[in-house]
Formats: structure tokens, C-alpha cells, sequence
């Protein structure tokens, strides 16, 4: 009985410090291949050139689209793209067609 004692006495002292390495080694685990981790970095890099270059994409739009609605302005419009819009609107422009600007 004394054996048997002193084995679960030695089962209880070891619990603490098992369990304390398992959550330390969870931690570990994680700090090193979970999303956030240290694995995970190179892809952090890739996404932000990749985000970078959409951005520069968005921002040439952006530009070309406030161009675009600055010469239609109504203080003062550009009266070739009026003219264009207008007849591409009401369908007087056809497929073949090349609009020549007078100016």
C-alpha cells in the first residue's frame, strides 16, 4: 500500500507541471504556425504588394474618372464628350462610326 501511495503521490506532484507544459507548448505552437505566427509573415507580404498594386489600380481609375467628370462639369462642360454621350445615349452613334473631334 505504501507503493501504491507513494506512486499516486508522485502522479499528483507531476500533474502541475504537465499540464503547465502542455498550455506553454500550445502557446508555442501557436506563436509559431497559427495565423498570426511567425509562418504566417510571409504571407502578410505578399497580400500587402498585392493590396498595394490593386491600389494603384483603384487610384488610376479614380483619376481617370474625375478627369471624366470634370469635363462634364456644368460650369464648364467639354462640349466633344457632351456631343458623344449624348448621341451614344440616344443610339445616333453606330458600331463603325469614328467621332472626330473638331478642335
Amino acid at each position: 500500500m505504501a507503493k501504491g501511495a507513494k506512486s499516486i503521490s508522485l502522479i499528483k506532484r507531476a500533474i502541475v507541471p504537465a499540464l503547465t507544459l502542455v498550455i506553454v507548448g500550445n502557446f508555442a505552437g501557436y506563436a509559431i504556425a497559427g495565423d498570426n505566427g511567425l509562418l504566417a509573415w510571409g504571407g502578410y507580404a505578399r497580400q500587402l504588394e498585392e493590396r498595394q498594386a490593386e491600389l494603384a489600380e483603384l487610384e488610376a481609375e479614380r483619376d481617370r474618372l474625375r478627369q471624366r467628370s470634370e469635363a462634364l462639369s456644368p460650369e464648364a462642360a467639354d462640349p466633344d464628350l457632351a456631343d458623344e454621350l449624348v448621341r451614344r445615349d440616344l443610339g445616333l452613334i453606330r458600331d463603325d462610326e469614328v467621332i472626330l473631334p473638331l478642335e
